[in-house]
């Protein structure tokens, strides 16, 4: 575990990512370095006899973007999880170099586009607006999302939650995207050091907070 004490709310998320600056939600590939394994165990998740679940983790991630100012969507090898708005614009730096701008034509770019014409949408949303409405498309779609996050070109402004007949939210909740320009501004996405002083940046980063981790394992995470 990469702090003393076990987190039980919100606000000690949104510390410890402004502290360590890089924070996988869950599986990382590096021993305890997920917000799943800081947090103490009754904000884990649980399922009740009844069937229903609780996950007070799940339920923060909303407030930690709005609040804490923390960016958060699929950058860590496709998988989810949180960046600090001082290490953002050397992450976005490094994977715009390695992933460049969607090509003229291509399905990306009009996703893209879309996003920016539309300000923000929820990914259903989105995937009907570029034309993704097949029973075999959805797969694909998420997919191309999933790249352009890594890319740091994606990113979750929110997430949007159904309400029951009672007006109350319930279920897992959808992601409603946007880009970063749209969200923080330009300037975030700028960056005054190259890519690769970037992303060695970023590796000593991650090996001061998990000094046991290998080269590799930071490697994979990174990039």
């Amino acid at each position: 575990m990469i702090v003393n004490t076990p987190i039980y709310n919100d606000a000690g998320l949104i510390e410890l990512i402004q502290r360590i600056g890089f924070l996988p939600l869950l599986d990382s590939g590096i021993e305890g370095y997920t917000a799943e394994d800081v947090v103490d165990e009754d904000c884990r998740y649980v399922v009740f006899p009844d069937g229903g679940w609780d996950w007070p983790l799940w339920k923060w991630k909303g407030s930690v973007i709005t609040e804490g100012r923390c960016v958060y969507g699929k950058f860590f090898a496709g998988k989810a999880g949180f960046i600090s708005m001082d290490w953002w614009p050397d992450f976005c730096n490094y994977r715009r170099s390695v992933h460049p701008e969607p090509g003229e034509g291509s399905i990306e770019e009009m996703i893209l586009l879309t996003l920016r014409e539309e300000g923000s949408m929820i990914t259903r949303e989105l995937r009907a607006a570029c034309g993704f409405t097949g029973p075999k498309m959805r797969s694909r779609f998420d997919g191309l999302v999933t790249k352009l996050q890594m890319a740091g070109r994606i990113v979750t402004e929110d997430f949007v939650y159904p309400r029951d007949r009672h007006n109350k939210e319930y279920g897992w909740g959808w992601s409603l995207l946007t880009t970063p320009e749209q969200l923080y501004g330009e300037d975030v996405c700028r960056c005054n050091r190259s890519p690769e002083e970037s992303f060695e940046r970023m590796m000593n980063q991650v090996r001061k907070v998990c000094p046991d981790a290998t080269t590799k394992q930071i490697t994979r995470l990174l990039r």
